[in-house]
């Protein structure tokens, strides 16, 4: 089949590659004509494991090619998806001028039938704004002929991808989900799109076909319960730390449970990225502006937003509130491993707070190194005296070289088992602050460190709660 997919970022360059790669003839096109020029040479601009060994492939077999030409984009696939950025407003709701800009292209280019495919993530509703738009545009070509104009259908088939295994979770799918309209331009859709997702349903049918805004709902409602089960394993931790509890024994005695699973119970420093964050606002946005406020979703952001300054506050209160000429050694800087995403990453909260406080920075990231310079020279743009408190490092090992302790914020995996004792000699004191839990408090106490994690503790702590013993509040020490 003959695909065009609109926009080369995250979604765009992983879903066309992949397509490709499925034996389909895929056209990327973006506006930015640089940006396809360095992608045709070879420099991708996203870390994506295998990703560019992909491309590399499909380009060479022909199979995968990118444009900055609308016109002939437009025209090129039968199927057109519509991948391009909707980030946040400041108000919470999805800026979707691009992919309103997508659509007016395709409305005033088309000259044949096109299944226009919402991949983006977009406001429920979206699906009809778009399909309005290419009506409008279509309207205006062909008032005179209305017999020449071309059919379309605008479908919803939302992402599932996981930054650091896009690849592999688009061509190993949990499930494929189709908003279609039920009428015959529909019924066109529907049959092209099962048979460009065939490949993936030969075991078994992986495929969900629903009404549009449903499929529209099902992105947002995905993303929002993964963060809620995130949210609430960091309030559970911190808690545990003040009652004596290991929260990753208590994550493995609630995982289970079939009902409740393992995945995204890990607590932390708080979920980062360019998804969770922006889909649970815009779906408080969309609530909001229906008159039904999810409560719940506030309190998962609220409390992720709180959980960023944990480890700050646990730096603080070891050296007692005074941070003035401490250097810090951090490893980790994207807000999850396997890529070099620095949108919303813990660690541009961590590192502001620190610098704020008087304390020198010095960080390392295996990939993330050139993303991160970026994101923070957009971060002290009102704080420029900062720039020269954080330096960067491509040896991990160098930067805790007289560091007063080491910070751990992404959990690599070249850090999972690095020479303890050759970080203990480095460090002015064995001291790790570990926003991962990648390491077991026990063996790192009894390797001499201080060792802080996020809901675990090395040895238990005095209660400090209340239980009603005949009907009187007792204190438990």
């Amino acid at each position: 089949m003959r695909i065009t997919v609109m926009g080369t970022g995250y979604v765009g360059l992983v879903t066309g590659t992949c397509l490709a790669d499925l034996g389909n003839d895929v056209q990327c096109f973006d506006i930015d004509q640089e940006k396809i020029n360095r992608i045709e040479k070879g420099d991708i601009p996203i870390y994506e494991p295998g990703l560019n060994a992909l491309i590399e492939r499909n380009v060479k077999t022909g199979r995968l090619s990118f444009s900055s030409d609308m016109k002939s984009s437009v025209a090129y696939g039968d199927i057109i998806f519509i991948a391009v950025g909707t980030p946040s407003m400041e108000d919470g709701s999805a800026d979707t001028r691009q992919v309103l800009q997508a659509a007016k292209s395709i409305g005033s280019l088309m000259t044949n039938f096109k299944v226009v495919v919402n991949k983006s993530t977009v406001p429920i509703g979206m699906a009809d704004i778009v399909k309005e738009t290419i009506d409008t545009e279509l309207n205006i070509r062909f008032k005179s002929d209305e017999s020449a104009r071309p059919g379309f259908s605008v479908i919803s088939n939302p992402e599932f991808l996981k930054e650091g295994s896009a690849v592999d979770d688009f061509m190993r799918p949990d499930r494929i989900v189709l908003g279609i309209e039920s009428n015959e331009s529909g019924n066109i859709a529907r049959d092209m799109m099962r048979k460009l997702y065939a490949p993936f349903n030969r075991n078994h049918e992986r495929t969900f076909v629903m009404n549009v805004r449903s499929a529209e709902f099902t992105k947002y409602a995905a993303n929002a319960m993964l963060a809620t089960r995130i949210s609430f394993m960091n309030e559970l931790a911190n808690l545990a730390e003040r009652v004596g509890a290991d929260i990753d024994s208590v994550r493995q005695g609630i995982g289970s449970d079939p009902r409740i699973g393992y995945s995204f119970l890990y607590s932390g420093t708080g979920y980062g990225g360019s998804c969770f964050p922006k889909d649970v606002q815009a779906l408080q946005y969309t609530a909001n502006s229906n008159g039904i406020p999810l409560k719940i979703l506030a309190a998962v952001e609220s409390v992720n937003q709180r959980q960023k300054y944990v480890i700050a506050e646990k730096i603080s209160a070891y050296f007692d509130n005074n941070l003035e000429g401490l250097t810090f050694a951090i490893w980790g800087l994207a807000f999850k491993p396997n890529t070099d995403d620095m949108r919303e990453a813990p660690s541009r909260v961590l590192i502001k707070e620190l610098l704020s406080r008087g304390a020198r920075v010095i960080a390392h990231d295996p990939v993330a190194l050139e993303a991160a310079k970026a994101a923070f020279q957009e971060d002290f743009k009102d704080h420029p005296e900062f720039s020269g408190q954080l330096t960067f490092s491509e040896n991990a090992m160098e930067i805790l070289d007289g560091a007063d302790a080491m910070i751990l914020l992404t959990e690599w995996k070249e850090y999972k088992s690095p020479n303890f004792s050759q970080i203990k000699s480095l460090l002015k004191q064995a001291l790790i602050f570990d926003g991962r839990n990648l390491y077991e408090p026990q063996v790192m106490q009894e390797q001499g460190f201080t060792y802080e994690g996020i809901g675990r503790r090395a040895s238990p702590v005095k209660l400090h709660t209340t239980s009603l013993i005949n009907g009187t509040a007792q204190q438990l020490v």
